[in-house]
Order: C-alpha cells, then structure tokens, then sequence
C-alpha cells in the first residue's frame, strides 16, 4: 500500500511539473506573438540575475524560495497588456515588481505553490513633469522615489511630492499602499496627492479614473500594491516648498532611562508641532549608518522653512532634543531628499535616480499606531530590551498635521486622527548571521508582544506597506489559515482576509472586497495578503480608454 501510495505521488508530481511546463511555454509563445522581448525564462543563464536585481530583503533570495515561470519586463502600456493578457491565458498567477520593496517579497515570490509570473515594471519608469500649467506629474509605475523627485526637481526647485525617503522604493507599490512621508504631516500621503491613475485590468482592458469608477480608483491609492490590476502610471499633485528648507540627523547616546526619558518628550511634542516640522525618533543599541554601539534615540528632522525659525520652535517646544549641536542645515528640497536617503557619503542628487539598491541585508518588520503616549515605565522597559539586541531598532514616525484632517475613509488607508505616531519595528542581519534568522524574528515578534497593551487594539493595527504575514495567522508560518467567522459571506477567503484586513484598512476593507469584487472578480491579481473578491459577478464594464496614446507617449 505504501509502494503504490508513493507511485500515485510521483505521477502526480510529474504531471503537476508537466502541465507547469506547458503554461510556462504557452505563457512565452504568447508574449513572443505579442512582440514583448524582454522576458527571461528559468532556462536562461540570466533568470538568477534578473530575479534577484530588484530583492530588496535577502530574506526571499535564497535558493528554497518559490521562483516564478519567467520574469517579463514590459517596455510599453501595450506590452504591459500583453503581458497581463498572456499570463491569465496560461492560468499563471501575476506579481507586479514595481521596485522589489515589498517587505515579505510578495513582488517576486509567493506564499504557496501556485505557478507565477513576475511583471517587472522597471522600464516602465518615466516621468513627465507639467510644473508650469498644471503643477501635475504623469508617474509611471516603475519610476522609483528618487526618479520621480529627481524628474521633479529638474522642473522646478519649489515643487515637490509628499511621499516616502527611500529612494530606491517603487512609485507603484508605494503609492499603492497609501505612501506616509516626510511631508505627510504638511500635504498628507502619497495616496493624496494622486488625482487619476491608468489601470491594466484582468481583461487586458486599459482604464482611466473615469472609466474604472471612483470606487476602484479609491481603492488602488492605499488597498494594497499589485491588487486590482496593473497601474501603469500615475497622475500626482505636486506641491509647494520653498526654494530653502531645513533638515538635520542628531544622536543623543545615553542611559536606558535618559534615552526612554527623551522618547517620552518626543511623544508629548512631535505630533503636535506645526505642519511643516517633520521629527522622526530612531531608537535602538546598534542604529543603522552609525559607527557606535549603546542605545541611544536619534532624531531626524525636516521643517519647510528657515533654520531660524526651526530652531526658535524647537527651543519653545523641544529644548531637550539639545540646540547647542544641533547643526541645521538650510538646503533644497532635493537636497533634503538626498540628505533623508540613506545613500553613502558623498553622493550627488543625481544619484536618487539610481534605481538599484546597492547595500542589502535580511530583515523582518511589523507596526502599529499609537493612540496615547506610552507610560514612562513601559518606555524604560521597551529600551530596555531594545539595548540587549543591537540587531533591532524602532522608527516613531509623527502624526497629526494633515494626517489628522484628513478623513480615515478618504482613502483605504485608514490611520488619521487620534493616531500621535506609527511605529516600525525592525530586525536586520547578515549573510554571517542567518542561519540564526527564526532566532532574531522571533525576538521581534516577542518585543512587538510586549508593547501590545501600549498601541492601538481592538483590532491592533498595522501599515499595509510594512506587510506583515504574521497577522491573522494561526502561527507564524506566513501562511494564511482559514478561520471561523459567523458572518456568512459567500467566499470564506473573504472572512479569513478580515482578520489581517481590518488591521490594516479597519472599516475600510468591506468597500475594499466590493471594488476588488468589481475590477478583478477572479482573482487574478493575488498574493498572501490582497483583498479578495466575493463569489459575484463583475459589477462594472467599463470601456477601454479610447486615446492610449495619451498615456504612453
């Protein structure tokens, strides 16, 4: 019985390989008819290095990740069509590769054992600036941070866009997460400042704002990055900022209760200094970019004005950050850009267009919202535990500004007023060090444990762009696991999604199953943590945008 057990195994394999096979070579022949050249199959000598170009967490780079049928970099809105068209054709799951940051690799690799195909969008990566008329950007997805405020810049020292510091990070996975900032607390998200936006639906159907609808064109600025279809390009706002700004990076070393103790006055000051002032608090015994060990907090701060008048505010308001060597600097807001991008010492602006993220490591990550400040105590035993792991580190982004005016229904992204400040938390290592990588996860997850009673609940909440395969799961596979809801819906994945979705999107995600309902009702767009569709038909038909040449020229 055994024997024969084990012989209806290896025929069924076999057959599972056969027909992976056949999709994988009717997935090619039709890109070829189509005329999209630039695809690398697995066997092309290339494939490795056409993988592993845009992984941005070694943590998915190793040898036992799943790895797609082929990796297809589109040149053009049409070959982005064919290449949508071709993969559900050969019933090949799409991932949408806008600049590799996905935090669990969901760009480039996947969670199951489902065939796959990853679009690579990074030619797709033009940018064109109208700074005179209509102080607008047309955005395509593969364009990362640093191309787009360096496109930007080049059109005019005074305008900017309100997005994330790194500069290697995708437009399109960003924006497609919501996108918080350093001017988040003066114009809000990303996600904001997007008035229209070119989608690539299943059908291969190209569709503007208008013709997707408001609902679809709601959820693709903040549900989530490679859910609904394929953005093509985006069409932001751009917005003002002077011709000079202020930026400075300071460490303040310390005790475990010194360095708790200026946490605490970050907490009861940050989140309510003038929109314009941008503080973030860094705190860990082994900070990145700095050549000691101890813990210490850093604080790294923008203000959209003068030096003077940041300094005046901060000796009002936060006299103990210590003015003496603060060091601001008044420069550009590319400048400043440059300065917040982690790049090495001596980089020039031109090098925020250099899309390849040069410096990797392994790393895990999660999030949450903080409501109220955290009790002084409770800050003393988080540092703490933070000094014994110099592989850890926390980031306190401030809120409140046009976070909080901004309504929590606006966009998917739900986490607006009342919020005072996020919190990622962070774990990196090494090539050296990995095999210890479950070790160093989970002194993460049990130092995330820690702070639960401190954060936002009921549900705990988290960052969609700081994915986290670890919520709504039964253990801490990654793998997502069916959970029994009363609620009745005609798609279980639907209830099971509602534990890590309304973490994310809170009273947001029902309208999120609705849009994704009506623009991809057959999942073709997917990953471990994307918004899944209810058992009902297609409720929208838009039509295919007339004039494509408006959008890829």
């Amino acid at each position: 019985m055994a024997a024969l057990i084990l012989f209806s195994l290896v025929l069924h394999l076999f057959a599972v390989q056969a027909s992976s096979d056949g999709d994988d070579a009717s997935f090619t022949a039709c890109l070829a008819a189509a005329g999209v050249r630039n695809v690398t199959t697995r066997q092309s000598p290339a494939y490795d290095a056409a993988l592993r170009l845009s992984i941005a967490n070694l943590r998915f780079a190793g040898a036992g990740a799943p790895k797609p049928a082929a990796i297809v970099v589109p040149a053009s809105l049409d070959e982005l069509r064919a290449a949508v068209r071709c993969a559900r054709g050969a019933g090949l799951v799409l991932r949408l590769r806008s600049g590799g940051h996905s935090y669990e690799g969901l760009s480039y690799t996947t969670e199951d054992r489902a065939a796959f195909a990853v679009v690579d969008l990074a030619a797709l990566d033009r940018v064109r600036v109208d700074a005179a008329g209509s102080r607008t950007a047309w955005v395509e997805s593969g364009a990362t941070l640093g191309q787009v405020y360096h496109a930007v810049a080049e059109s005019s020292p005074t305008l900017a866009f309100s997005a994330g510091s790194c500069p290697t990070v995708g437009s399109g996975g960003h924006i497609g997460g919501g996108g918080f900032g350093l001017l988040s607390r003066k114009y809000g998200l990303a996600g904001d400042n997007v008035i229209d936006a070119v989608l690539v639906d299943a059908d291969g159907r190209v569709l503007d704002r208008a013709e997707m609808g408001e609902d679809v064109f709601w959820a693709i600025r903040g549900g989530g990055g490679g859910t609904w279809g394929a953005v093509y390009a985006w069409r932001i706002q751009l917005v003002p900022v002077p011709e000079r700004v202020t930026t400075f990076i300071v460490n303040r070393p310390g005790t475990i209760e010194s360095v708790a103790r200026l946490v605490s006055t970050w907490q009861h000051v940050a989140p309510w200094l003038p929109d314009d002032f941008f503080v973030s608090a860094f705190v860990g015994a082994g900070l990145p970019e700095l050549n000691r060990t101890g813990i210490s907090v850093t604080f790294k701060g923008l203000y959209v004005g003068p030096s003077h008048e940041a300094v005046q505010i901060l000796a009002e308001r936060f006299p103990e950050i210590g003015l003496s060597d603060l060091n601001p600097r008044e420069m550009s807001w590319i400048e400043s850009a440059l300065f917040f991008s982690g790049l090495p010492q001596g980089s020039s602006v031109s090098d925020l267009a250099d899309r390849v993220l040069h410096k990797k490591n392994y790393f895990k990550a999660k999030s949450d919202y903080v409501r109220r400040p955290t009790p002084f105590n409770h800050l003393i035993r988080a540092v703490g535990l933070l000094s014994k792991e110099p592989k850890a580190y926390v980031i306190l982004d401030p809120y409140g500004g046009a976070m909080d005016r901004i309504g929590s229904t606006d966009l998917p992204f739900p986490h607006r007023k009342g919020n005072i400040h996020g919190i990622q938390y962070l774990i990196e290592w090494t090539t050296a060090d990995d095999r210890n990588r479950e070790e160093y996860m989970d002194w993460l997850r049990r130092f995330y444990d820690s702070m639960a009673a401190y954060v936002a609940n009921n549900p705990r909440t988290a960052y969609i762009n700081y994915m986290d395969l670890d919520l709504g799961t039964n253990n801490w596979s990654g793998h997502l696991h069916l959970i029994e809801s009363p609620n009745t819906n005609p798609n279980p994945e639907v209830e099971a999604a509602r534990v890590w979705g309304e973490r994310y999107f809170l009273s947001n995600y029902d309208r999120l199953v609705r849009a994704k309902t009506m623009i991809d009702p057959e999942n073709v767009f997917r990953n471990a943590q994307s918004i899944p569709p209810t058992k009902s038909p297609r409720g929208i038909s838009p039509k295919v945008a007339a004039n494509v040449s408006t959008y890829d020229s």
